[in-house]
């Protein structure tokens, strides 16, 4: 467990309550929320106007207080093992215009404006540009994925030059 981890919530933020009972949690006025044992809580990223899902990602207890705080999505970047403010390097920029909560306080549901309108470091609009089909196994080989989103919003290599490609295999 990691030293972040082993912390109570109220003891990250002074936004954050201790979670005290079932009752706070589910009906109560207070954020309490549950991070993992690694330190991190779920965030599920929409897009404000349409709906549409851009992105699913983490937030440490400093990543949803930034958040809170600025009004901008800040996360936890699990592969780069860093705090990562969305839009630093790209300038696409998550406006937060809803923040919402799931009922035991343990994920996360922004609504954002994206400056730029793209959400993926691979150029595409949201980082699930691609589908799988359903309903019927492939007789062999693995699922042939089909692209939802064929063109790119933005060159990646143009805004983030020789940056680390953040995937990780």
């Amino acid at each position: 467990m990691t030293e972040q981890a082993s912390k109570s919530p109220a003891a990250q933020s002074p936004l954050f309550a201790e979670r005290v009972s079932v009752e706070q949690v589910e009906e109560g006025h207070e954020l309490a929320p549950k991070f993992d044992e690694r330190g991190l809580i779920p965030v599920v990223t929409t897009a404000y106007a349409s709906g549409e899902l851009l992105m699913h990602g983490y937030m440490n207890a400093e990543a949803l207080t930034r958040t809170v705080e600025s009004g901008e999505a800040w996360y936890y970047s699990r592969s780069r093992e860093a705090l990562w403010h969305k839009g630093a390097t790209s300038g696409l920029v998550q406006k937060v215009r809803e923040m919402r909560i799931d009922d035991d306080q343990d994920c996360v549901w922004l609504r954002v404006e994206v400056v730029g309108d793209a959400s993926c470091h691979v150029g595409y609009r949201s980082c699930f540009y691609r589908s799988l089909p359903v309903g019927a196994a492939p007789e062999q080989g693995p699922v042939q994925l089909r692209f939802e989103e064929t063109e790119k919003t933005f060159d990646p290599v143009e805004v983030y030059g020789d940056a680390p490609n953040p995937t990780q295999l």
